[in-house]
């Protein structure tokens, strides 16, 4: 703790001032409109009583953080089958709905009841829907790889006030990134674990990072996520291999909401405001 700490500090104090390019404010996917090209965003409902926020990279593949799995108060793994993923949740409907037939955790995360996740860098975790997803409108997102310091990115996330639709922060920046942990500006609070960190390449917006956790330095807010490069192709390897894989095994107790960790555009799709 003391070292994450000291490397919040050191982040904040080489980043300098945010400048012309201070963070955007959240907004609130209300309409279609407003949500096109981000369907493949979704709401975790997780154990019935706490949710995540969790995005399509394939057709059968939702991108989540580990910790998410996790019940805070015991450590243990909820069952599979009190995990639904939501495609696109708004205002009481979603694109999709699906249940969850397999998962696998990055192998070095490591959660503690007291501690929540404790390994930033390896907060991952790969859901296998228990059917595709098949919808015109929900969209996988490409990955990409981890963006440099002082990049412009953007999340699209669900939060403990906002749950009944996504929001989007179109301009945030990597404050620094350190053993695999970035340092963002983004805006992320309980229910925001697993959001997606997206940068746009090609003009179309792609998964650089999710989102792990919520942080205080000198009253300045910032958000922890993870680098996708190494740690994606392991987990991919691991349920190819059915390595790892979580079983419908666990016994687990009803949990309360716990704390944050938090589709290729078209024409009119997704895309973030250029600075």
């Amino acid at each position: 703790m003391k070292y994450l700490v000291a490397f919040l500090m050191a982040a904040l104090l080489l980043a300098g001032p945010l400048g012309a390019s201070d963070p955007s404010p959240l907004r609130t996917l209300m309409t279609g409109d407003d949500s096109k090209g981000w369907e493949g965003v979704g709401r975790l409902n997780i154990g019935g009583g706490s949710f995540c926020t969790g995005s399509l990279i394939d057709e059968n593949l939702v991108l989540t953080a580990a910790h998410c799995l996790f019940d805070r108060d015991s450590g243990e793994r909820f069952k599979l089958s009190e995990i639904e993923f939501l495609a696109g949740w708004r205002g009481g409907r979603a694109s999709a709905y699906r249940g969850v037939r397999r998962a696998v955790v990055h192998p070095d995360f490591e959660f503690s009841p007291e501690k929540g996740p404790t390994r930033v860098a390896t907060d991952l975790a790969l859901l296998e829907l228990d059917k595709p997803i098949r919808n015109m409108s929900v969209k996988p997102f490409k990955t990409f790889s981890r963006p440099r310091k002082g990049a412009e990115v953007g999340v699209v996330s669900y939060a403990h006030d906002r749950l009944e639709s996504p929001s989007l922060q179109e301009t945030c920046k990597v404050l620094a990134r350190q053993g695999g942990a970035l340092v963002l500006s983004c805006i992320v609070d309980y229910g925001s674990s697993g959001a997606p960190v997206f940068i746009i390449e090609g003009g179309e917006p792609r998964i650089v990072s999710v989102i792990s956790a919520k942080a205080m330095v000198r009253d300045i807010p910032v958000s922890l996520g993870t680098d996708l490069e190494s740690p994606l192709a392991e987990m991919y390897e691991m349920l190819a291999t059915d390595n790892g894989v979580i079983e419908r095994i666990e016994t687990v107790k009803a949990p309360k909401v716990r704390q944050v960790g938090t589709g290729a555009a078209g024409p009119g799709g997704a895309k973030f405001v250029r600075p």
